[in-house]
């Protein structure tokens, strides 16, 4: 058991946390002004010392602008602006974590929203957590994906992969089953831990939020599990980053994310840990099929190139992690059957996958 999950450090009017705000809360906005007022508002219901930065990244289109300014004209103490040339949604996220002054972090996209009740059952836990002078790393939640076209929920619990309501460590890492990978929709962690594992995201990329929460994971010791539905996850709009024909025309981006992922892979020294080097192959696996996919449906032979291409990164960093990737995990093999009759076999098992599970 790490030391630091029983020491408790007293925390008088000089502790620096007490100098921080709880939680700091980024809003990425680019041409949101058609729904960012609900997710703004959705946050500021929470009771808390919370800060709330919206980053407009370069809007054009719209008062996206405007608003943000006069959300903050009448929040004055919570909520800040930052107005920056377009730099993307990981540039949006990198401005709001260098100006951040909480003790926690969390993004949430501007047409997503949180559940109030469990904001402040959230917030309540993280309070908790800071007065003992030793806060937890990562804190995981519920998310909901609310599919706005067929008014339908599907909520991601993760309660068989983690323990609920108390602090444990990756050795008590359970099994992750289909859907349960910690999506930044989860994530809240501390933002120390962002900032010293040093992750960085790439500008003008979109899918970045998959190293937000991968390239952190060897940094955190600490977790806590508290099975709320705190974020709502909008799905719905033509233009969403996840729609399918959306995603294979950003293929190259999609694959920049892959490499990055595929770099990091391989934990810190004196950071490892079995179960937690286990998940996080899980999770780039994920990755690599869904890399896999969208070159397949692309439907040129550009796209099996950058897929040949990508395997081929994969085996230049670690040929025993391609070997593992390849065979060990029924997701990755699904997704990359060999010749025109393993291909349409791919596809096949993608899109019943697709019926069952409900993504895109």
């Amino acid at each position: 058991m790490l030391s630091h999950l029983t020491k408790k450090e007293p925390v008088t009017a000089d502790h620096p946390y007490v100098r921080q705000k709880e939680i700091t809360f980024v809003i990425p906005c680019y041409n949101s002004a058609e729904y960012m007022d609900h997710c703004i508002d959705s946050i500021l219901r929470g009771r808390g010392d919370i800060e709330i930065i919206i980053v407009n990244d370069g809007s054009t289109r719209d008062d996206t602008a405007e608003k943000a300014d006069a959300w903050a004209a009448q929040h004055p103490d919570v909520i800040k602006v930052i107005h920056q040339e377009n730099k993307g949604h990981g540039g949006a996220v990198m401005a709001g974590l260098r100006a951040a002054s909480g003790v926690y972090f969390k993004v949430v996209d501007s047409d997503d929203w949180l559940d109030p009740v469990a904001l402040n059952l959230t917030l309540s836990k993280l309070r908790h957590f800071i007065a003992s002078g030793s806060p937890v790393d990562l804190v995981v939640a519920n998310y909901v994906y609310e599919h706005t076209n067929s008014g339908t929920q599907k909520v991601i619990r993760y309660r068989r992969m983690m323990p609920q309501n108390r602090v444990f460590t990756w050795n008590e890492l359970g099994f992750s089953g289909p859907g349960q990978n910690i999506l930044m929709h989860a994530a809240i962690f501390r933002t120390q831990i962002l900032r010293d594992s040093g992750v960085e995201l790439p500008e003008h990329t979109f899918y970045v939020d998959n190293i937000f929460v991968y390239v952190p994971l060897p940094s955190v010791q600490t977790l806590y599990y508290l099975p709320v539905n705190l974020y709502r996850y909008f799905i719905g709009r033509e233009d969403q980053s996840v729609n399918e024909s959306v995603q294979i025309s950003r293929l190259d981006q999609q694959m920049r994310v892959t490499r990055v992922m595929v770099e990091a892979h391989k934990l810190p020294e004196g950071a490892g840990n079995r179960r937690l080097a286990g998940y996080m192959e899980q999770y780039l696996g994920l990755i690599v099929t869904a890399s896999s996919m969208f070159a397949l449906l692309e439907g040129t032979e550009k796209g099996l190139r950058m897929r040949r291409e990508m395997w081929e990164h994969i085996d230049g960093i670690d040929p025993i992690l391609k070997h593992r990737l390849g065979l060990r995990l029924p997701l990755v093999l699904g997704a990359n059957l060999p010749g025109p009759l393993g291909r349409k076999a791919s596809t096949v098992l993608y899109r019943t996958a697709q019926k069952l599970y409900r993504f895109n």
